[in-house]
């Protein structure tokens, strides 16, 4: 697996702060319900991604090695004043600076505080990348505006999102992690408007050594296939199997049994 450069991920978060002032900004209800986070409303969705960041700087900009508990990070929460677009705004704006050139300063190889077993700044750029762009999601379908995000951004979110299943798996038992139920435990992701040169595809499969999964084409127990970016929504539960975007080749029961076990956070 190729990783992003360094400062592909670092453009892309400023982008993606970007592209989510202007949710803020848009005139959108920040009091409004975050379909796909129902626990939030839209102001408390954008306070929580910007803290995220906030709290990634911090861990980079002083070469932490433990976590740096959230209480200790200035304006972590957000300015004080709640359902002020201006204010969220700028804070937003202020948040992306920072965290974007304490990236760029550290390089990816600067040892940090890191889980998934990367102790590396170039773990924070990364990660910090997909957060935002899956939230960004989130805040746009809450505002009703449209969503899209670049064919390499997504396929590395995948790539991603599949390490960290791995990774809970390890950490937590394999009993605990998400899979596919059935005797043939196999899913197959494939994107149909990829450019030229992107591998956008992915075989998933659950065995008796658990999760593993790779790029490629192959037969499997089920296919979603659809649009890149409504793949990557739909495997992160942010998009309903049944939008017309999306098509299921096989058992059905397989995907949906992963994603009733797949969670984030």
């Amino acid at each position: 697996m190729t990783l992003l450069a360094h400062d592909r991920y670092c453009d892309e978060i400023a982008h993606q702060v970007g592209q989510l002032r202007r949710v803020v900004t848009s005139g959108a209800d920040l009091a409004a319900t975050v379909p796909t986070c129902p626990d939030w409303t839209l102001e408390q969705l954008v306070r929580h991604m910007g803290g995220a960041l906030r709290w990634v700087e911090a861990i980079v900009s002083v070469r932490a090695q433990e976590n740096v508990p959230q209480e200790r990070i200035p304006l972590h929460d957000g300015p004080g004043e709640r359902g002020d677009p201006a204010a969220l705004d700028a804070w937003l704006a202020e948040t992306g600076e920072l965290v974007v050139g304490t990236l760029r300063e550290a390089g990816p190889d600067t040892e940090v505080w890191g889980w998934l077993g990367d102790r590396s700044s170039g773990f924070w750029a990364r990660r910090m990348t997909h957060e935002i762009t899956v939230h960004r999601a989130d805040a746009a379908l809450a505002a009703g505006l449209p969503y899209e995000v670049a064919a390499d951004v997504a396929a590395d979110a995948l790539d991603e999102w599949l390490e960290i299943a791995q990774w809970a798996q390890r950490r937590k038992g394999r009993e605990d992690a998400p899979r596919p139920a059935g005797p043939d435990r196999s899913i197959h992701l494939h994107a149909t408007d990829t450019p030229p040169g992107l591998n956008a595809e992915w075989i998933v499969e659950y065995g008796a050594e658990g999760l593993d999964w790779r790029r490629g084409h192959e037969k499997a127990a089920v296919a979603l296939r659809g649009p890149l970016t409504a793949v990557l929504l739909a495997f992160y539960r942010r998009l309903p199997l049944d939008s017309l975007e999306l098509e299921i080749l096989g058992d059905r029961t397989v995907l949906e049994s992963w994603l009733e076990r797949a969670s984030f956070g």
